[in-house]
């Protein structure tokens, strides 16, 4: 008798990851792209607008807790699909704060962009959810790569046609056409993400493959709709776990070069290399292309190691290391004066940003099975404190100097303490184990006596 082969539905799963993240990460960067024409339409000074770009990251911040939990008590598709429609209607309305005088149409800026955070508060938690439920561990590390390069490919894509669109239409535009691109993905997403279980186009022979190899494909049924949902118990175990407190620290810091380049590199490629804002558009995305590169690479590379016998530490952390060094390069552009010469250190410096970007792919392997989706967002709660403070310490370095070279330093400095996070702090890499406490085994008991009671 033949064996049936097994599809591959968990590919068009990883395709929608994909997608959905590279419009997540363009509607993040329509300010940045947008933030030197908006900045003289308003008139609005450096350090103004470094608070603008982090009123993204103070929602996005704490909507992360909120967004895990949603995430294990209603399952990844619904709380997603909500979180991409609502983050795109946002982006929408920024492109009308013009229409309000300036003092109103800051404050309506700063709020939209908190809106914004707060909507796609859901969105990695839920990737990695969907990633540990749709494939093996040995597959994990290239998915997750996968789908976090897409923030990469979003600049590439979308950082030209954003500047074009800035340059001959105006940036309130840039707004509209990449808040209705989201709101449209939305109901594609309804239609396509499914659970493993439940997708109509998966069969039993990929069903098994997944979950025979490290496959969470019950995560959704194992915590949808529970009334108690997650125990804050487990959290503060996680929050003393020496290992998830380094992954953290580490993450934050990667996050700080992300920020760097999703708000303030085209700003300093127009007002400290003297380009325009069409050629900034274009040029902002040569280095997102090498940190797409790197990105998929850094996964397939780690996933390689595990196939050749490598432990899970291992695998995972020398790609880690390796291109975060690789990052520090950064700095170098700040004794360079040749154009092309600083575009390729920061492509360099992205290239290693990207290979290092392995955070998602240690949480998938290492986040409790209980609270998958809690445990990826403070994770992503953590990292994204960077989205708050680099746009406003680059803002006021800027201010202070009246120049980007101290800011380099200070980018080049976080991939520096990444990597002694990830050698010193963060040990063993392995799925946490957590515990009740004798409190929450006490509670289980008396309510198994009171039950037994009532049967007698």
């Amino acid at each position: 008798m033949q064996k049936t082969k097994p599809t591959h539905v968990r590919y068009l799963i990883l395709l929608m990851l994909f997608l959905v993240t590279t419009i997540n990460y363009a509607d993040r960067a329509t300010i940045a792209i947008a933030g030197s024409s908006l900045q003289k339409s308003l008139g609005i000074d450096a350090v103004t607008l470094g608070y603008i770009f982090s009123a993204f990251g103070w929602a996005y911040v704490a909507g992360q807790i909120p967004g895990g939990w949603l995430l294990d008590r209603f399952g990844s598709k619904k709380v997603y699909a909500l979180s991409i429609f609502t983050w795109s209607l946002f982006t929408v309305l920024q492109g009308y704060v013009g229409e309000f005088g300036l003092s109103t149409a800051i404050v309506a800026l700063f709020m939209l962009r908190f809106l914004v955070g707060l909507a796609e508060a859901p969105s990695f938690p839920g990737n990695a959810r969907i990633v540990a439920a749709w494939f093996p561990t040995s597959e994990r590390g290239t998915a997750s790569a996968i789908f976090n390069s897409a923030q990469y490919f979003a600049t590439v894509l979308f950082a030209p046609i954003m500047g074009w669109i800035v340059f001959t239409f105006g940036w309130q535009h840039v707004f509209v056409v990449m808040g209705g691109a989201g709101v449209v993905f939305s109901l594609v997403w309804l239609k396509v993400i499914h659970s493993p279980r439940n997708h109509p186009k998966i069969n039993q022979a990929e069903l098994d493959h997944i979950a025979n190899n490290g496959g969470m494909i019950d995560i959704d049924q194992d915590g949808k709709g529970k009334s108690g949902g997650p125990k804050w118990d487990y959290v503060r175990q996680l929050l003393t776990n020496r290992m998830m407190l380094g992954i953290y620290l580490a993450q934050y810091c990667i996050n700080a070069i992300t920020y760097f380049f999703l708000t303030w590199f085209p700003v300093y490629l127009v007002q400290e290399r003297g380009m325009t804002i069409l050629k900034a558009g274009i040029i902002a995305s040569l280095p997102a292309i090498c940190g797409f590169i790197g990105g998929v690479l850094g996964g397939i590379i780690s996933d390689y190691l595990l196939r050749r016998g490598k432990s899970l530490t291992f695998a995972r952390k020398a790609p880690i290391i390796g291109g975060l060094l690789l990052s520090t390069s950064i700095v170098t552009c700040n004794y360079v004066d040749i154009e092309w010469v600083v575009v390729g250190f920061m492509a360099l410096a992205f290239f290693g940003k990207g290979v290092g970007a392995l955070g998602w792919a240690v949480m998938s392997d290492a986040s409790p099975k209980q609270i998958a989706g809690l445990s990826g967002a403070l994770f992503n709660m953590f990292g994204n404190i960077a989205s708050i403070t680099t746009p406003i310490v680059i803002g006021y370095i800027i201010s202070t100097t009246g120049s980007f070279k101290w800011a380099l330093v200070f980018v080049g400095a976080n991939a520096l303490v990444a990597v002694i996070s990830y050698v010193f702090i963060v040990g063993e890499i392995k799925r946490v184990e957590l515990k009740d406490t004798p409190m929450q085994g006490d509670l289980r008991a008396s309510e198994a006596s009171k039950l037994s009671r009532a049967n007698i």
